[in-house]
């Protein structure tokens, strides 16, 4: 798998997007091209019929000419050379020429001299002779023109006067065109042979028509693949080429200098692509923001702490009164506190995003889990005078998928806020219930209640609003913030809101997505 990979990237470093389109279109049209193995198939299947053909009409001609002499023979070979559109030649066994119908009568095909063609013919020769180079064709052998014609100038006469039944042969003229030769020894007294030679232009004229069409075919073919190639190229290459710009100014660190186009009109998976990094990039430049942000913060609320410490640290060395050295004394113990209790929650708060996105989430009975809190508040104290009131659902009838841990410490945080913000002897209810899709959360609290105009502000990191009653310190601001963003890491909704039955005091509710 690994070598497989590596193979893949090679290849694709070393071509483009576009070049692989390209060829991927070629190599089809490639594949078409090897129809050209298949005419010179059929050109030698049309060759080697009419070889035959040639071979039954020099037999057919024999069988006439047998026992005729004299004019009679030499007008019968003449009709019989006309209607066949052969030439028609008789040797004697020693092999001089006795009869030749070209010269009793018109010849009946034409033998071309090449030098006196036009261009065209010559440029068709050559892509004859390229084409069955490709293809492999066999190489024939030339037609003789001899001077003086005798029967050992042609092997398929001497093969029929010597009885070979390989009497016919195929050969090819000086422009190329395939010429037919047959023989047949006569039955006359004196063993004479008839040879029959035929020109086969019409068969190369057919192979020429039909590779001219292919090569049109194919010619038309690639031009549109090219141009279908070079479009899809351009249609998804570009915007590649755009998004890969654009993700990489991001990396440079210039994410606030870039916008990342979101290529509206595109409707496929480069759309999709190019909306996802523009979200990414949005979010991400979100993340530095709110990153940056919150360093700002961290500074603003360590260095009142440190302010403190600092001076009290300073006034200890010139106090000489010694309760106001354990006043001092005190204050540091408190400034150490509170900076320890900032540094800590500044800590969750900075990796819970990350152990969010590698927990694994489970299901969660949220009834259970109050139950377990409540009973240990109850047995460390921490909820004083005030009373805390459970309507407990049925089992399973609350359950979510989450982290127990970390729904854990949203409900503690924000029981440890109610219970801050009631009255003596006042009383917080909570409460937890299943419709079916979401379950709902609610801690309810008899305190002053949330205005309405900061129901939003709460929810920010720093950002805290403590009852009068409490020591100032005692809470880093961070509480809420962090429920906020375990409740979103679970596909949930947090807020506050005034209680339905129109009394004093502020509502929390959380909805979280059901377990199925």
């Amino acid at each position: 798998m690994r070598h497989r990979d590596e193979l893949e990237l090679r290849w694709s470093a070393r071509w483009s997007l576009t070049s692989r389109i390209l060829a991927v279109n070629i190599l089809a049209l490639a594949m078409l091209a090897g129809s050209f193995f298949w005419l010179d198939s059929y050109r030698i299947r049309l060759l080697d019929e009419r070889l035959a053909q040639t071979q039954t009409e020099a037999a057919l001609i024999a069988s006439a000419l047998d026992g005729v002499g004299g004019a009679e023979r030499e007008r019968l070979a003449v009709e019989l050379g006309e209607s066949s559109r052969n030439r028609i030649r008789i040797y004697a066994q020693e092999g001089p020429l006795l009869l030749d119908s070209w010269a009793l009568g018109p010849p009946t095909y034409e033998m071309r001299d090449p030098a006196t063609e036009p261009w065209k013919r010559h440029v068709a020769r050559w892509m004859d002779q390229a084409i069955e180079t490709v293809v492999g064709a066999e190489r024939l052998p030339p037609y003789p023109d001899p001077a003086v014609d005798t029967l050992s100038k042609w092997p398929s006469a001497v093969a029929a006067r010597d009885g070979n039944p390989e009497s016919s042969r195929l050969m090819l003229a000086e422009d190329r065109t395939p010429m037919v030769a047959a023989a047949v020894r006569m039955q006359d007294e004196d063993g004479a042979v008839l040879l029959v030679t035929g020109n086969a232009r019409d068969i190369r004229g057919n192979v020429r028509d039909e590779r001219l069409r292919l090569a049109i075919i194919i010619a038309i073919a690639a031009l549109i693949s090219v141009l279908l190639s070079l479009f899809l190229a351009r249609t998804i290459v570009r915007p590649l080429r755009r998004l890969a710009l654009a993700a990489q100014r991001v990396r440079l660190g210039r994410a606030r200098e870039v916008v990342v186009p979101r290529l509206p009109s595109r409707r496929d998976e480069i759309g999709l692509l190019a909306r996802a990094l523009s979200d990414m990039s949005q979010a991400l430049r979100l993340r530095i923001d709110a990153t940056e942000a919150f360093a700002a913060d961290v500074a603003h609320e360590l260095k009142n702490p440190l302010a403190s410490l600092h001076s009290a640290v300073d006034s200890l060395s010139r106090v000489d009164d010694p309760e106001l050295q354990r006043q001092l004394l005190d204050v540091i113990r408190d400034d150490a506190r509170r900076l320890d209790r900032l540094i800590t929650d500044i800590a969750d708060a900075s990796r819970l995003d990350a152990e969010l996105s590698r927990a694994d989430f489970e299901i969660v009975d949220i009834g259970r889990l109050v139950e377990t809190i409540l009973a240990a508040r109850e047995a460390r104290g921490l909820d004083g005078n005030v009373k805390i009131a459970f309507a407990r659902p049925r089992l399973g009838a609350a359950r979510v998928l989450g982290d127990e841990s970390r729904l854990a410490r949203v409900i503690g945080n924000l029981l440890d806020n109610a219970v801050s913000f009631s009255p003596e002897n006042g009383i917080v209810r909570i409460g937890a219930t299943g419709d079916g899709e979401n379950v709902v959360v609610t801690v309810e609290d008899e305190g002053p209640g949330v205005p309405s105009d900061i129901r939003d502000e709460i929810f920010l990191r720093f950002h805290s609003i403590r009852p009068e009653k409490e020591d100032f310190g005692k809470h880093s601001g961070l509480g809420l913030a962090i429920a906020k963003t375990i409740v979103e890491g679970h596909d949930g909704t947090i807020r506050v809101e005034d209680r339905d039955d129109s009394s004093r005091g502020a509502r929390f509710v959380i909805i979280l997505p059901m377990a199925s």
